[in-house]
């Protein structure tokens, strides 16, 4: 077709969106296909991706934008898992989530296949790549063949997406990134199920944030989105459940990237002894038994709770940790290193009533510990081990949290994080971590 015609039809379209229209599928594969090939330009997309911000998009449209830009590119081969079960997760991202650390090898122990591809850090919230790059060796970066054989040899992998996983998404999430059109549900659903679904999974769990430390700062918001993954995972083949999990404070006790993979292990290796560890561990074993119920692995929630506590505990969840990290090339003997640490006391007796994320996410980025921009480099050893959470009764004295890094402004860094934690005189109810 003309160069000429395609745009004058593309300009056709972004009118029709631009009006609160719904496009028919054929018409959402023209734009999807038009921009993989270079006949959609850029900026064409981006008025796309605006207009859609702007008025949304049906749960029809969703889908079909969600299978065209999966089908822009590559599945995973699914012959390794034969007839074991294929899951997967899916985090909207928070200060200290460590799960899918735990969570992939705790389903390989049980019995099923767990193909990860994740992300790297962006902004606040780190990113799993990142933290498994804190392991001397650690590679992401698998071919296919390897990853297939990882699957095979362990029952799990976390890699990064090659290029040929949603192609389309990657470069629709480019121009979304600097044109202020990431916060769009229809958008945010497409981009993750898209890859997820190159996956050939059998059933996916969604853990969507809602908080100070979210992507989602509402409840409204968490619930849409939440909602919307479900139903066009759902209607794009695969099934899908969501869990809506509190990000008003960090998960867990360790924010950065070593500090993180420590706190991971220890969970893995049962030493989940802190009220705060033992939070990591109930929403991992939830998030798990979702998938469990789902491919039918476990006969209901308690059933597969028992069995993710067990592999927890008599250690065979921390053997497929280690395998894979030795499978994907890692060397971990002990602890990571971590940068030197230092207290940020209380001056005040009462209770824990704020815990600012984005001041605490901040810091560790300005250490080192996360990006500003893509290509930034990443300083593993630096981050915070938080002592206290919202409702906490705390002393004067008392440490509120560890500082660790190696800069001469370790000063400067404790004075702005005093503001990060507000103690109050009055008691506050401590938050529940399922919402």
């Amino acid at each position: 077709m003309h160069t000429t015609v395609i745009r004058m039809l593309t300009a056709n379209l972004l009118a029709k969106k631009r009006d609160g229209n719904a496009l028919h599928d054929d018409e959402i594969r023209f734009l999807i296909d038009g921009f993989c090939d270079g006949s959609v330009a850029d900026y064409q997309m981006s008025a796309f991706a605006m207009a859609v911000c702007l008025n949304g998009m049906t749960e029809r449209e969703t889908t079909t934008l969600t299978r065209a830009m999966l089908e822009s590119g590559d599945r995973l081969p699914r012959a390794v898992s034969g007839q074991t079960p294929r899951v997967d997760k899916h985090s909207t991202g928070g200060l200290g989530d460590k799960v899918s650390l735990i969570l992939a090898p705790l389903l390989a122990a049980c019995g099923v296949h767990v193909p990860m591809v994740s992300g790297r850090g962006l902004g606040l919230t780190g990113g799993t790549l990142d933290k498994l790059e804190a392991i001397p060796g650690f590679q992401t970066d698998l071919s296919e063949q390897a990853s297939v054989e990882v699957l095979r040899q362990v029952g799990a992998f976390i890699i990064s997406a090659s290029e040929r996983i949603a192609p389309a998404d990657r470069r629709l999430y480019a121009l979304r990134d600097v044109t202020g059109t990431v916060e769009s549900i229809p958008l945010i659903t497409a981009s993750i199920l898209s890859k997820k679904l190159a996956a050939n999974l059998d059933a996916l769990v969604m853990d969507v944030k809602v908080g100070g430390a979210a992507f989602m700062k509402t409840l409204d918001d968490a619930r849409a989105l939440a909602g919307s993954i479900e139903h066009v995972g759902r209607a794009a083949g695969l099934p899908t459940q969501a869990l809506i999990s509190d990000m008003d404070q960090p998960l867990g006790k360790a924010i950065g990237n070593a500090i993180e993979v420590n706190e991971a292990v220890g969970i893995l290796a049962g030493q989940p002894s802190d009220p705060a560890l033992q939070g990591v561990r109930d929403l991992t074993v939830r998030l798990c038994a979702l998938l469990l119920t789902s491919v039918g692995v476990a006969r209901d929630v308690d059933d597969a709770t028992q069995r993710l506590n067990r592999a927890l505990d008599d250690g065979s969840a921390m053997e497929r940790f280690e395998a894979m990290v030795a499978a994907q090339g890692g060397r971990m003997a002990g602890d990571l290193d971590v940068a030197p640490g230092r207290p940020l006391q209380s001056e005040h007796d009462g209770y824990v009533g704020r815990i600012d994320c984005h001041r605490i996410g901040s810091t560790i980025v300005s250490l080192g510990g996360g990006r500003r921009k893509l290509g930034d480099p990443i300083d593993p050893t630096v981050g915070i081990r938080m002592h206290v959470r919202i409702g906490d009764r705390v002393e004067r004295g008392q440490p509120l949290l560890d500082l660790h890094c190696h800069t001469s402004r370790q000063n400067e860094y404790l004075r702005s994080l005093r503001q990060a934690v507000e103690i109050t005189a009055e008691s506050v109810a401590a938050r529940p971590l399922f919402v």
